[in-house]
């Protein structure tokens, strides 16, 4: 039986109504404050921090997990927000660069990005920090700085400011 409806091409840009009802609930602690979204199944935790919740600090970068502009941490480890779907963190404590400060007080971290001047233009910035307070965490990963620049490898600065992210990070390490 052939549909005797009538579609053009501007029809695939129309929003579908059914989409809407193909939403999915996820109870997330996003820095520290509880958070209830309701998100379709696909929207990756980047998307949904940025557009569903105006948490515009974590970066798109190259939407591919290569860059590490998006890194936040879950559950206390740094992730690229880029790669894992919304619905995958039900429950899980998030916490994005608008989240280290505590009480008007800037993180250690914070600090030392900015005492070293550890950015150029900035947008990789809050990706490094991330990474950088997640590194910071892990008592496996050592104090070198060959470890370090390991440890941080997953994070690009395009203006090439990896000497004095080094600093920053080392110094926070410092006061850590």
């Amino acid at each position: 039986m052939m549909d005797d409806s009538v579609h053009s091409p501007d029809d695939a840009l129309q929003p579908d109504a059914s989409r809407s009802s193909n939403t999915v609930t996820v109870s997330l602690t996003i820095n520290g404050e509880p958070v209830t979204l309701e998100v379709e199944p696909n929207v990756v935790l980047l998307d949904a921090l940025r557009e569903r919740l105006d948490l515009t600090g974590t970066k798109k970068g190259c939407d591919h997990g290569q860059c590490g502009a998006c890194t936040v941490l879950i559950d206390g480890h740094s992730a690229n927000s880029c790669l894992t779907l919304a619905v995958m963190h039900e429950g899980c404590e998030i916490t994005t660069v608008e989240g280290l400060a505590r009480d008007g007080q800037l993180h250690p971290v914070q600090e030392a990005f900015l005492e070293h001047d550890a950015y150029q233009c900035g947008y990789c910035t809050a990706g490094q920090m991330m990474s950088t307070v997640s590194m910071l965490n892990d008592k496996r990963i050592g104090s070198d700085d060959a470890s370090v620049k390991e440890a941080m490898s997953g994070n690009i600065c395009r203006c090439g400011a990896y000497k004095n992210i080094l600093s920053a990070v080392q110094s926070a390490r410092a006061k850590a």
